[in-house]
């Protein structure tokens, strides 16, 4: 079974021994200690004394991205040092690992960083690697495109020395927790959020409770959100928690993609045991295209939002925005005793992807479709492809309606103070949905409620289309009031956690684009 290995770097002695403890009592098996962030000379004896994990000692120059300011005789001296003490593990650059003997029971991580990129050797700087008297090669690089992360994997898989290899970067995650499932030893994690030692690194808690790496193996299904930007989806806590809820050994990854390699890295991705992707912006077109058959809704929105790969290894494309968006009016309407969209004049403002789906939703249930946008053209084009009347935005007030629909992402975060429809032309029983969802309570929301309008928040839209993505991949109903109560608790780490910067998969797609 794979292991986590938690990396500490601090300037104090008594910090690390600290943190140290912390990890060891929070169950983590595996701690890296960098002597290189150490401001004074590194203690090793008091470090490693009465240590309460293994340890990986490791001392990092500037070119291999640490912090070592000393002389390089020094520094051989210390990690001398730390094998003749005896610690687990010892971590040694390549140029150097052939001067420093094995010794005793201590093993030898052989390492090499590339922080500009995946080099077109890189195959050859593993085998060279692997000439150095390694127990395990360790290779790490920077990923310049989502296909980076294959030619690592497959390094790991082939090798006949445990390899750890993983890309760095934003691009770079999907390595960095799939390692495991090809057969490296370890992967590498940060103590805490706050303190990253290398580009795109992950908590502790985050690879251990979210991702459940040391769960994954080879059998393990694959599952990600597709996207550009994508770093801070609420989509990979709200599925891996459910997939842990239903008791599934299954991982689900965010995946940024740029729009140009969509295609192409779907393709390199079969290669990973991907069996399904949520779609968000600016994939959603690009994926009903790249699907061997669609759905009905998705062919009539022209996008697609969910993929999932069937027994004939054929990719079907849906999207679960349509039906989502619906029901969540309807959980509005039910508050009225109206169970039906049927004749309710209908305002929506806004003309992005969303826009379009709820459009056509709306319709087809009967509703009486009125569209504002901001952008007088792009608001008329909607309209004219649904058929539906236009108004401008300086108009918007002026237009009675029983549903009011918010499809903009006025009054997202940090922009928290904004509101796309005046207070005072909100009435009484009128039905508000907001597909924005960070924050919950907008101040749309707060007004509606002021005016006794029946409200429905953004996350009753995302957990429900998120709720049937899930059904599509698994084949089973999850809990959607825990997937709720998951997206709130989310939210609201990330709002203490980033103060108002944060952003959504959600109120990316409501983007008038």
């Amino acid at each position: 079974m794979p292991e986590i290995c938690v990396t500490i770097g601090r300037t104090r002695h008594k910090m690390v021994l600290l943190e140290h403890r912390s990890l060891a009592q929070k169950g983590a098996t595996l701690v890296e200690l960098r002597l290189d962030w150490l401001s004074r000379n590194p203690d090793v004896p008091r470090l490693i004394a009465d240590r309460p994990t293994p340890v990986v000692v490791t001392c990092r120059r500037p070119d291999d991205g640490g912090r070592w300011r000393g002389s390089e005789e020094d520094r051989m001296v210390l990690l001398r040092q730390a094998i003749v003490a005896g610690v687990e593990y010892v971590d040694l650059e390549g140029d150097i690992a052939k001067k420093v003997p094995r010794f005793g029971k201590t093993k030898r991580i052989v390492s090499h960083h590339d922080f500009n990129g995946t080099p077109d050797d890189v195959e050859a700087i593993h085998a060279e690697l692997c000439k150095c008297d390694p127990d395990i090669v360790k290779l790490v690089t920077m990923a310049n495109s989502p296909q980076d992360n294959l030619r690592l994997l497959r390094i790991v898989q082939t090798s006949e020395i445990p390899t750890i290899a993983f890309c760095m970067g934003e691009f770079g995650l999907v390595s960095r927790i799939l390692c495991g499932k090809y057969g490296a030893p370890f992967t590498y994690a940060t103590f805490s959020k706050d303190r990253v030692l290398a580009p795109g690194q992950i908590s502790y808690d985050e690879m251990q409770h979210i991702y459940r790496f040391p769960k994954i193996g080879p059998d393990t299904p694959a599952f990600g959100v597709l996207g550009d930007p994508i770093g801070h989806s609420m989509s990979p806590l709200l599925h891996n928690l459910a997939f842990r809820e239903a008791k599934l050994n299954a991982v689900y990854l965010p995946l940024r993609v740029p729009a140009d390699e969509f295609e192409d890295t779907l393709k390199a991705y079969d290669q990973l045991g991907f069996r399904g992707y949520s779609v968000t912006i600016p994939h959603k077109t690009s994926a009903l295209k790249f699907a061997t058959k669609a759905d009905e809704s998705s062919l009539k929105i022209g996008a697609a939002n969910t993929l999932v790969k069937n027994a004939k290894n054929e990719w079907l494309a849906s999207n679960t925005d349509y039906q989502a968006a619906l029901d969540s009016i309807l959980l509005g309407l039910a508050e009225k005793e109206v169970y039906s969209l049927n004749g309710q004049r209908v305002l929506m403002l806004g003309a992005g992807g969303v826009a379009r789906a709820i459009g056509l939703a709306v319709q087809q249930a009967g509703g009486v479709l009125t569209l504002t946008n901001r952008t007088k053209a792009r608001g008329k084009e909607l309209a004219d492809e649904l058929g539906c009347q236009f108004v401008t935005w300086e108009n918007r007030g002026s237009v009675g309606c029983d549903v009011l629909v918010n499809c903009t992402p006025i009054g997202m975060s940090p922009n928290v103070d904004e509101s796309p429809f005046q207070q005072h032309w909100l009435s009484e029983g009128m039905v508000v949905f907001d597909t924005v969802y960070n924050p919950e309570n907008t101040l749309l929301i707060k007004q509606a409620r002021e005016q006794l309008c029946h409200v429905v928040s953004g996350i009753e839209m995302f957990v429900l289309q998120a709720a049937a993505q899930f059904k599509r991949f698994t084949g089973r109903d999850p809990d959607v009031e825990k997937m709720r109560e998951t997206v709130r608790r989310g939210i609201s780490a990330a709002r203490m956690q980033f103060g108002n910067s944060t952003e959504s998969d959600a109120s990316e797609d409501s983007e008038e684009e």
